[in-house]
């Protein structure tokens, strides 16, 4: 016999959450109100209470918890003073304010919706655009780097320091954590953890950083595609999900989106076909921007994942920047609130312009942030990037070769129609890279660690720090 479900009192609800200000989630809240009551009641009442002003939140998904309103504040969200600052936003197109003000009706005014597979059908590879032609024209002006045709992820490389801190901590605060950036900063680069912050805030930070140094040290081999995408989502949700297994694979059931009338696909094996569809549109995407943009819409609009999908969606945006250096996207100074707003707006209404606001102008602070930074880099060694193939098979054929790095050496592996008098530099180069070479960079040369190993064991006290002769 099915045992009859409790009704939910929403002044019942908002008492029991004023108990608890530090905040409560929603297995707390079950705990509290004991047997008999359903979760996705318990959601809707929470939703109510929020959109009423009577309860606010912080966080997302497992992470999401419910806090008292102060005193008076239902009251204030419905008669707001004049005096009062507006919140952060994005400056809006029409149709941007459009979506803001859609989204933002009572939930019991929006239709609930279920994934539609329409919308992701009518997007044409290089035929469809969210991005308009002179839009994309614009965002690549912006976001030139300094080293133009140089390696995957150079550019990302030489900021890697400043990137790793913006790019953890604003990807963080949009997800509710109260990491600071001084806070964050420290933690990356002294590995001090800020006190009282929460132990899951400390494991997001870390893990933006283990997932961005993948993408940056890997720019020459990652891509759009399925690994790259679950190791992704493996890394920014280690140590976060209720279901450790569930790290790095698409998901096996249904999952609900809090604040929201979207309820995404729920059968297993049409949710990891449709991945596959999402991911190889995605590849066949030229322009980077629009590839950039597209991942940020259907990511998350798919929710693959059991959790964390959109912090997926914003670090694999960044993979098509990384591996043509341009500016990198570190999501600086994005307010939550419009996010999020953007985000219900694809959920719900299968609308782009709103987020499409907000990447624009993300972007474009992004590039504001590191512009300083383009102006300090040396500029890039133009040699070096003529004779980079050449560079990289003679240090390969070294190593392969059991070879010792040294000048005559270098000269004997060097190619043939190198001009006479840039041999000596060449030769130079071949000792620089040898002098920098270690087991965690060796794949720039096609190597596999054990390869370098062997080399090394017979090799790597042989190398040659002397200038060569001309």
């Amino acid at each position: 016999m099915t045992r009859p479900r409790s009704s939910i009192d929403p002044h019942t609800l908002a008492a029991q959450i004023a108990r608890h200000p530090e905040g409560v989630g929603v297995d707390g809240l079950l705990r509290a109100l004991g047997e008999g009551v359903a979760r996705r009641t318990l959601q809707r009442r929470l939703a109510e209470l929020v959109a009423q002003c009577r309860v606010l939140t912080r966080g997302e998904a497992r992470a999401l918890k419910y806090f008292p309103a102060p005193v008076g504040a239902a009251l204030a969200a419905m008669e707001p003073l004049p005096a009062a600052a507006p919140a952060p936003y994005v400056t809006l197109s029409a149709e941007g304010a459009e979506l803001r003000d859609l989204v933002r009706r009572p939930l019991h005014l929006r239709r609930p919706v279920g994934y539609d597979i329409g919308f992701v059908e009518r997007y044409r590879a290089n035929d469809t655009f969210y991005l308009p032609e002179p839009l994309r024209a614009q965002l690549h002006v912006l976001g030139r780097s300094p080293v133009g045709e140089a390696a995957a992820g150079t550019f990302a490389g030489d900021i890697l320091n400043r990137l790793l801190i913006d790019l953890s901590w604003a990807s963080s605060q949009l997800e509710g954590n109260t990491y600071s950036r001084l806070d964050t900063e420290r933690l990356i680069e002294l590995g001090e953890i800020a006190e009282g912050k929460d132990a899951l805030e400390t494991q997001m930070i870390l893990n933006h950083k283990a997932a961005i140094e993948y993408l940056v040290h890997g720019a020459g081999r990652i891509g759009i595609d399925r690994e790259t995408l679950l190791s992704l989502h493996a890394l920014l949700s280690d140590g976060l999900l209720r279901d450790p297994q569930a790290g790095g694979r698409v998901r096996s059931r249904a999952v609900e989106i809090s604040g929201c009338v979207y309820r995404p696909l729920a059968l297993p094996q049409q949710l990891d076909e449709l991945f596959g569809i999402v991911t190889d549109i995605a590849a066949d995407i030229l322009d980077p921007f629009e590839q950039a943009f597209f991942l940020m819409v259907h990511l998350p609009y798919l929710q693959p994942f059991e959790d964390v999908n959109k912090r997926v969606s914003r670090l694999a945006a960044n993979i098509p920047l990384i591996r043509t250096n341009l500016c990198p996207l570190s999501f600086i100074d994005v307010p939550q609130q419009a996010y999020v707003d953007a985000m219900i707006a694809v959920y719900e209404l299968n609308r782009i312009e709103l987020l499409r606001d907000v990447f624009v102008q993300a972007y474009a602070r992004s590039c504001q942030q590191y512009v300083a930074v383009k102006q300090q880099l040396v500029p890039p060694d133009t040699f070096r990037l003529r004779h980079r193939k050449a560079l990289t098979e003679a240090v390969r054929a070294v190593v392969l070769g059991g070879l010792p790095a040294n000048a005559a050496t270098a000269r004997t592996v060097m190619p043939a129609d190198v001009a006479a008098t840039e041999r000596a530099r060449f030769v130079e180069l071949v000792l620089q890279e040898f002098r920098s070479l270690h087991e965690g960079n060796a794949v720039r040369f096609g190597l596999r660690p054990l390869e370098f190993a062997d080399w090394l064991a017979t090799n790597g006290t042989s190398i040659d720090t002397t200038s060569p002769e001309p």
